[in-house]
C-alpha cells in the first residue's frame, strides 16, 4: 500500500483539502492509498478544517468536515511514503525534522507535480475570501490528477 501524506502549516486548509481530494478520487478508483494530512504548527490540533475550507469542500462534492487537524511528527517520515508540503517554508520545517537522507527523498513540493521544478506553493486562503479558497480547490484538483496518474502508473515514489 501506497501512503501519502500532505502537510501545510495548521492541517485546517491546504493540506486537509488536498487530503480529501486524493482521499475522493483513490476510493473512486479503487486504489490501495492510504492518504492523510498535517500541519507543521500545532495551532488547529484536533480541530475541524477550517468552515471555510469545508464549505468549499461541500460544495465540490468533496466533504472534508470528518478530518482532524494534527501535528506532523518525526514518525510521519517511517509512516509515509511521499511527504508532500503545501510550501517551500513548511518543506524547509519537515526537512529540519529529517535525520535521514532516504527521508528526506520523501519531500516534495506539492505543486511541482503539477508545475514540475518550478517550486510554486499552494496559496494560503486562510485571510482571504471565499473565491480564494475555490482557487485553492481548483489548484488542488488539478494537483491530485497528477498525483493520481502516478499512482496508477506506479510512478508515485
Amino acid at each position: 500500500m501506497t501512503r501519502i501524506l500532505m502537510v501545510c502549516l495548521g492541517n485546517i486548509c491546504r493540506s486537509p483539502m488536498a487530503d480529501g481530494l486524493l482521499r475522493r478520487k483513490v476510493k473512486e478508483n479503487k486504489l490501495d492509498v492510504f492518504v492523510d494530512s498535517a500541519g507543521t504548527a500545532n495551532y488547529h490540533s484536533g480541530s475541524k478544517p477550517d468552515e471555510r475550507m469545508c464549505l468549499t469542500a461541500k460544495n465540490n462534492q468533496t466533504p472534508i468536515d470528518d478530518l482532524k487537524a494534527r501535528q506532523f511528527t518525526t514518525s510521519d517520515f517511517d509512516n509515509f511514503d511521499v511527504i508532500y508540503a503545501m510550501d517551500s517554508e513548511n518543506y524547509k520545517n519537515i526537512l529540519k525534522l529529517s535525520n535521514t537522507e532516504e527521508n528526506k527523498k520523501k519531500v516534495k513540493l506539492f505543486l511541482n507535480e503539477l508545475y514540475p521544478a518550478e517550486n510554486q506553493g499552494v496559496p494560503d486562503p486562510y485571510y482571504g475570501t471565499l473565491a480564494d479558497f475555490q482557487s485553492v480547490y481548483d489548484l488542488l484538483d488539478k494537483a491530485t490528477d497528477v498525483v493520481l496518474t502516478k499512482i496508477k502508473n506506479g510512478t508515485i515514489r
